[in-house]
């Protein structure tokens, strides 16, 4: 069985949710605006990855276990090879328009060794980080991508009571590394998929599920005041996966221990669902991701949920994208660059109508490894990792599309939606039946 991932359902959830829709109302419709202003100089226009899955050179840890554990997961090889291809992947995003170049930094490669520094491992990042800064993007340094290194993996994992102070040890000496680069910081990945990968991956026990959840509680709101002791500007959060139908149970938990450190709210939002969908959810989410009904305006919905929860935080997608089988056209024919539009239509309405999005994210500038295979491929850029050994980055019709999103500050005016809005999303079931958005036509 594949790995829990962060786009994976809570289907049994989305099939009460769609009981419920049986007795909502829809009311009249908000109207739609004629024209949508561009987004400003000021907002962030960004790609995104993390170490692990494109960095190859992996250095023992969880995951690089967790591969050789599992034969049905493709092997790792050295994934794109960002840790030898930086300079010309960083110079395809500045070639994008971005301003911001999300990045994670690899616990096991700075520390092979309890307190063992390795400075080659550091220099690889002061390298990357550099590179990004004189591109003229902002980096936003992910601490815990889901990897930790095999020393702690031999101590317990998440179910050892040392590991947050291992944890703030290690993240506390990154902090004070790279706050120089002045950038936005994400804490933790998704917590609640990060749980759930450990738990299928044998690395932390069933019955330490809250336990994991209150130390990364504790390790991210201990590092939040370590980070603005030196960076008392700092823009922190620790990103969510929005999941439809479920979110308040899935990530309501964790986000109310640390809703009072967060600068901004991160959220990676990539399926909706539609009562019509919701029974064959489960069939083909944890291996076929390319299967997952896509619905852009869902993440109007996502936004106005965190809007309410979180109202005048700034809210910012952390991760967005479409999957494809391998590259292939996706069956119901919808293009990367006309999701990727279309998404950031909502995201200009959720801007217009008053929510404070500050920024967008793609989920990723290249394919990379998916978490044990390389079929789902996500990148703006794709490269066919189990057959081509140049690793060639070949763009795909996103690139341009991105290009003039950025040059433009979003979609222009007068764009069209390609899909219509989903009649009572389970995104945000009660309150898309009961107050939906409408497209122009």
């Amino acid at each position: 069985m594949r790995a829990y991932t962060r786009r994976h359902a809570v289907a049994a959830l989305a099939a009460a949710a769609t009981a419920l829709l049986a007795s909502a109302t829809p009311a009249t419709a908000t109207p739609d605006p004629a024209r949508l202003p561009a987004l400003g100089a000021d907002f962030h226009w960004g790609v995104a990855a993390s170490g692990f899955q494109s960095e190859g050179h992996a250095p023992d840890s969880n995951w690089s276990r967790y591969v050789a554990d599992h034969p049905d997961y493709d092997r790792y090889g050295n994934s794109v090879d960002f840790y030898d291809r930086y300079a010309s992947d960083i110079a395809l995003a500045k070639d994008l328009g971005v301003n911001t170049y999300r990045l994670g930094i690899e616990w096991a490669r700075v520390q092979p060794q309890p307190g063992v520094w390795d400075e080659n491992g550091f220099a690889f990042y002061d390298k990357v980080i550099a590179a990004i800064v004189a591109a003229g993007m902002r980096p936003m340094i992910t601490l815990d991508h889901w990897v930790y290194p095999g020393w702690e993996a031999d101590r317990g994992g998440w179910a050892n009571p040392g590991m947050v102070e291992d944890w703030l040890t290690t993240m506390r000496t990154v902090v004070d590394r790279y706050t120089w680069a002045d950038p936005m910081w994400v804490t933790i990945n998704e917590p609640f998929a990060y749980i759930m990968n450990e738990v299928r991956n044998g690395g932390l026990p069933a019955a330490d599920v809250l336990t994991m959840q209150s130390r990364l509680t504790q390790a991210h709101n201990s590092i939040y005041d370590y980070i603005h002791a030196r960076q008392p500007d700092a823009m922190v959060t620790s990103n969510v996966a929005y999941v439809p139908a479920a979110d308040p149970l899935v990530n309501g938990g964790m986000l109310d221990l640390i809703a009072a450190k967060l600068d901004y709210v991160g959220i990676d939002y990539y399926y909706g669902l539609s009562p019509e969908v919701a029974a064959q959810y489960s069939a083909f989410a944890a291996s076929e991701l390319w299967k997952l009904p896509l619905q852009a305006d869902g993440l109007y919905y996502t936004l106005r949920h965190f809007a309410d929860r979180f109202p005048g935080k700034p809210l910012y997608i952390v991760e967005n994208g479409m999957p494809t089988d391998n590259g292939q056209p996706r069956a119901d024919g919808y293009t990367r660059a006309d999701d990727l539009r279309d998404t950031v239509y909502w995201l200009q309405r959720a801007k217009a109508d008053g929510m404070n999005v500050i920024g967008y994210n793609y989920w990723s500038l290249t394919d990379n490894y998916e978490w044990g295979s390389y079929s789902p491929r996500f990148g703006l850029y794709t490269v066919n990792v189990l057959t081509d050994p140049s690793l060639t980055r070949h763009p795909t019709d996103a690139v341009d599309a991105y290009r003039a999103i950025t040059h433009d500050g979003g979609v222009g005016a007068g764009y069209a939606p390609t899909r219509p809005p989903t009649t009572c999303s389970l995104v945000d079931a009660l309150d898309s039946c009961a107050d939906p958005v409408t497209a122009p036509r």
